[in-house]
């Protein structure tokens, strides 16, 4: 039996595992869709990347508060949708433990598979974008009743501008490589937009922006859609839930489901921020989120759709200076190329603020 057999055996009990196969495209942990011989047939193995969560178990007890949360609500709601949401569960292994740990320290979790969906790394249409908006918003009602001082940060600093621009600032001294036009591209970019960078930061720390529980990484592929009906039915990765900003979940889905040529295209130049999406997404996410959002945090959308895209084109720059050494990188200039992907998406977002703000404005 080979070695993720073994792994996948200890959350799998008595059950004979049938496949072990790599799953879905996530920059961050290794994943694994395991097949087994039972009703449910299948479960998804994941090994954390304990470098960038350094305390996965808190990761874990995050998930399960979460998971819990939603759970007993759905069960509660005074008017239930007839439509389907799932919850990802956290399964155990033969002795009751969230997590397995190898020897070497490797840290390894199962949770639940989403039977009959799929999840997509673009959007396909109006309607699908319709689809992922309503599920953010849909998620976002469903934890904003949480506490959010019951999740523990296992992410600090994720999504604040600021101290990304720091690190920026320490690494882009010790970049050795050349100076082409697509660097000093970037450079300029940043430059001339770190004042404003603090903008979230700023409107939080004024008491304008509170502190709820986020999911933090709300990218399309994270959405997963009914095969069957086409609609969203839970999202996942949860691994970033915690304390923070909607804005942050708000800006990232936008970002991911507005550049209709996607993250990883290598055609930069050709970017552009799809404000008829933007519409689409907008309007199924606001459907599930009226009830708890503030006029200030309406007045901070558009910052946040154009923060977010800027802050994900610094993290990929800085980590290109930094020679690689938080995203997986399938060639030496992928960091790069995904970082001209992201500003050039925000200057289409720049250019294009005044349409932005009236779609905001409309729906709201």
């Amino acid at each position: 039996m080979d070695r993720l057999n073994i792994i996948a055996q200890q959350f799998a009990a008595s059950r004979l595992i049938t496949n072990v196969r790599a799953f879905g495209s996530g920059n961050i942990n290794d994943t694994f869709l395991v097949t087994v011989d039972a009703a449910e047939p299948h479960f998804v193995l994941q090994r954390i990347n304990t470098h960038v969560f350094q305390q996965p178990a808190l990761v874990m007890q995050n998930m399960r508060i979460f998971t819990q949360h939603v759970y007993d609500k759905l069960q509660h709601e005074m008017n239930p949708s007839d439509r389907r949401w799932a919850v990802p569960r956290v399964l155990l292994t033969i002795d009751d433990r969230d997590h397995w740990v190898e020897p070497d320290g490797t840290y390894w979790r199962a949770i639940s598979f989403i039977d009959s969906s799929a999840s997509l790394d673009t959007i396909q249409d109006l309607e699908h974008g319709r689809e992922i908006g309503y599920a953010l918003g849909r998620f976002h009602h469903l934890i904003s009743d949480l506490d959010p001082a019951q999740l523990a940060d296992t992410l600090e600093g994720f999504h604040i501008t600021p101290q990304y621009l720091e690190y920026y600032q320490r690494v882009l001294p010790t970049y050795t490589g050349a100076i082409d036009l697509e660097v000093d591209y970037c450079l300029k970019f940043i430059q001339e937009r770190q004042e404003w960078a603090r903008v979230l930061e700023d409107a939080k720390s004024d008491g304008k922006l509170p502190l709820r529980p986020i999911h933090g990484d709300p990218k399309v592929n994270n959405v997963m859609i009914c095969t069957t009906t086409q609609q969203a039915i839970g999202i996942i990765d949860l691994d970033t839930v915690k304390p923070g900003l909607v804005h942050y979940d708000i800006g990232d889905c936008l970002r991911s489901g507005c550049n209709r040529l996607g993250e990883e295209t290598t055609a930069w130049e050709q970017v552009q921020f799809d404000t008829q999406m933007c519409r689409a997404m907008l309007e199924g996410y606001l459907s599930q989120t009226s009830g708890f959002l503030t006029s200030d945090d309406y007045e901070y959308l558009f910052d946040a759709i154009r923060l977010i895209a800027f802050e994900l084109g610094l993290r990929f720059f800085s980590d290109y200076l930094a020679g690689n050494v938080y995203f997986k990188v399938k060639y030496p200039n992928h960091n790069l190329d995904r970082a001209l992907v992201q500003f050039k998406l925000t200057e289409s977002i720049e250019a294009q603020e005044t349409a932005i703000r009236s779609i905001i404005e409309d729906l709201r």
